[in-house]
């Protein structure tokens, strides 16, 4: 799934919180915009493997979530967000396709790797490829909920997420062809 996708996923997972606790809106959205993108940093070492925890994050993010449900604070809150975002991140690649540049040639069986087992999880495709229609049609839609709870700056930053979101959805095939060979 786009980047983008994933940080929509991460906003709309804590914007119940953000609505009910106002107070920490910002906290939440910061850890959820930066849980959301963190997984995708390992694009230069061994993608989706490197600091994607399909199955661990969970043992990470639950804890996470309790002690700020249990003790609500900036930085409970931030560190929830973020660890809840980076896990629904790194689960969410298998429903994608692979993380090879033209996943939509199904070259791969590996979506995300899983720490825990040792192995890779299979590409359920239910999303083809990163920038595939419905990708663009699910980042929308996440979108929703942080567009109608969060406001000032973070409005324009969800507004400016979607636009990118749509532009790279209507790109994304003819980027493999613009891409050098080096990266591929």
């Amino acid at each position: 799934m786009m980047a983008t996708t994933h940080v929509f996923t991460g906003l709309a997972a804590v914007a119940p919180v953000a609505y009910v606790v106002p107070e920490f809106a910002l906290v939440l959205a910061v850890g959820a915009i930066v849980g959301g993108l963190v997984p995708d940093f390992d694009l230069v070492l061994t993608h989706r493997r490197t600091l994607h925890f399909p199955v661990a994050g969970l043992a990470v993010a639950a804890p996470a979530a309790v002690l700020a449900a249990v003790a609500p604070s900036g930085p409970t809150l931030a560190l929830a967000a973020f660890a809840v975002a980076a896990w629904l991140h790194a689960a969410s690649d298998a429903i994608g396709g692979g993380p090879e540049m033209d996943p939509w040639n199904d070259r791969t069986d590996r979506a995300v790797y899983d720490h825990v087992r040792g192995r890779w999880i299979r590409p359920r495709r239910w999303i083809r490829y990163d920038g595939a229609p419905e990708d663009a049609a699910i980042a929308v839609a996440l979108a929703v909920p942080a567009f109608v709870v969060f406001d000032g700056w973070l409005t324009a930053v969800v507004v400016g997420g979607v636009v990118v979101s749509l532009i790279y959805a209507l790109l994304r095939r003819r980027l493999v062809a613009w891409t050098p060979d080096w990266l591929e």
